[in-house]
């Protein structure tokens, strides 16, 4: 069993009741918890899984099965790559190179140390006619290019 803090108890207990209040469902009650601590810790399915009876493997199920759900914590920064075949074909993987080699994150990692970035891939945005495409921060840039690209990263790092 994993320790909660009295303040993340006093979440979690907000959480809880609106689950109750409203009759939700694993899906909604995992996506308030990522709402409120940006992503979803350990400990909080434990303490859940207790709380309701659940077990927390139904929670866990849920969490890999949808890619909206993350168990680390994300970057104060969001850039999504697109890897779909228009975007692959116009360049993508040298993008996504130059970006985790311009942020320094750590092979099998997508945050960086300072928690400034979190750098992911997807199969297609669906903006095709504009690739190669990158999101940061949910503003879509399209036609993007490496200096394009560290240039945006410049601009957010100072920030």
């Amino acid at each position: 069993m994993l320790e909660v803090s009295p303040e993340i108890e006093k979440t979690l207990d907000g959480i809880l009741n609106k689950y109750i209040s409203d009759e939700g469902n694993v899906i909604s009650l995992l996506q308030d918890i990522q709402d409120a601590f940006g992503y979803i810790p350990e400990k909080t399915v434990d303490w859940f899984s207790r709380k309701l009876d659940i077990p927390e493997s139904r929670f866990f199920g849920v969490i890999t099965f949808y890619a909206q759900f993350h168990l680390k914590p994300r970057g104060k920064n969001l850039i999504t790559a697109c890897c779909g075949t228009a975007c692959h074909v116009k360049g993508s993987d040298r993008l996504i190179s130059a970006l985790f080699r311009e942020l320094n994150i750590p092979e099998g990692e997508n945050t960086t140390k300072d928690g400034q970035f979190t750098a992911e891939k997807v199969a297609c945005v669906g903006a095709c006619s504009i690739a190669p495409v990158i999101i940061i921060n949910k503003k879509v840039y399209g036609e993007m290019n490496i200096s394009k690209l560290l240039k945006h990263i410049k601009v957010k790092h100072e920030e």
